[in-house]
This record gives structure tokens, sequence and C-alpha cells, in this order.
């Protein structure tokens, strides 16, 4: 596919459909903080908590010990995470456990796991059929 193919080659706007977007457009401050809570889950290390959080609840403990980091970096991102109400936590204790903050944030990680998982295997069988 060359570049050419991809611009419209015409000079028409469609005010019908131009409008009625618009009219269902976000404001500026959804859209923004749209960005920002898909640039907190643009993280690695963020996207490998929330990824342990959808398997099961868990504390700061065992998340360093799973993804192999320290307590304050682990507790560090959790406190991101928290701020923009991607997980919760509750206390047993002394120990507070952290789990995904509703099914939203489940259902979208999921999504884009599929999606990548997808178009991984996608790959795969071209990479296949090439050999």
């Amino acid at each position: 596919m060359k570049n050419d193919d991809i611009l419209c080659d015409c000079d028409v706007i469609h005010a019908d459909v131009v409008e009625s977007v618009r009219g269902r457009m976000p404001a500026e401050k959804e859209l923004s903080d749209l960005s920002v809570f898909f640039k907190i889950l643009g993280d690695r290390t963020r996207a490998k908590i929330i990824w342990a959080l959808d398997e099961s609840e868990m504390c700061v403990c065992d998340l360093a010990f799973l993804l192999n980091m320290t307590k304050s970096a682990i507790s560090h991102q959790l406190r991101l995470l928290r701020q923009e109400n991607l997980v919760k936590n509750r206390r047993d204790g002394k120990v507070v456990f952290y789990s995904l903050a509703d099914d939203h944030i489940k259902d979208i990680f999921e999504k884009g796991h599929e999606h990548i998982k997808e178009k991984y295997e996608e790959n795969k069988a071209c990479i296949y059929r090439q050999n």
C-alpha cells in the first residue's frame, strides 16, 4: 500500500456527517481524562500489575515477589493506579489487598489483551506460511 492509497482525494466536506459526529463528541476534559487513562495503562509495569490483579486480589508483597520488584516500586505504581481509580484496596488486619476497581477496567484490559493475542497469532501464521 502506497501513502497515496490512504489519502482522501477530494475537497468535499460531508457536513451532515461532520455535524453529527461533532454533536456526539465528548468534552475536552473527558477526552483529556481518557488520554490519561490510556497513558496510565500504557506503562509496562502497570500493565503487569493490572494483569496480575485481573487474575487475583493481591498484596504489595505478593506483587513485588511475582514481578521481581521492590515493595517500594510496586507501592509507587499502585498509588498512581489508585489515583486514576483503576485499582482499589481493602485492609485485612495489617495486610492491604489490591484488586481492580471495577469490571470496566477488567473488560478494557482483557479486550486489549485479546486484540494483541489475535495480532500475535496472525503474525505467527504469516511467518509460518512464508517458511
